[in-house]
């Protein structure tokens, strides 16, 4: 009980570290939105499934997957007439690290597109897997 009464800052700062873990692992599987690997990405690509990257311009600029879409997360509510005709099709959504784009999973599906799949570990998980990055 010392401990924690000397500690207390350093006990806070772990339990909240590892809830907001449990929370990046389990925190989208609760509320529904479908996880996906590199692998099973790069199948419904070759699907012709949406590729949607809702990173801000600036990490747009220094490299993303080709053939993606780039919408902005923050304007990703106003744009999704432009996704109209995705609304029944595979779309595969990503970000920097996963976490923005199962938000925009989540609009997406709250909004009738039928599968839209969040890829875990986002654009960094693309690169450790070796696989392409354009800047064009």
């Amino acid at each position: 009980m010392d401990f924690l009464q000397d500690n207390l800052l350093l006990v806070i700062a772990a339990v909240a570290s590892g809830a907001m873990l449990l929370w990046s692992f389990f925190g989208s599987r609760v509320s529904g939105i479908n996880q996906i690997n590199t692998l099973e990405a790069t199948r419904l690509m070759n699907e012709e499934a949406l590729l949607l990257d809702v990173r801000e311009d600036n990490e747009w600029a220094v490299g993303h997957i080709p053939n993606a879409r780039h919408i902005r997360l923050g304007q990703l509510s106003e744009q999704l007439a432009q996704l109209e005709k995705f609304k029944d099709k595979p779309i595969v959504v990503y970000c920097r690290s996963g976490h923005r784009s199962a938000r925009a999973c989540a609009l997406l599906k709250k909004s009738g597109f039928a599968n839209p799949n969040n890829l875990a570990g986002g654009i960094m998980a693309w690169e450790q897997a070796n696989l392409p990055i354009t800047r064009k």
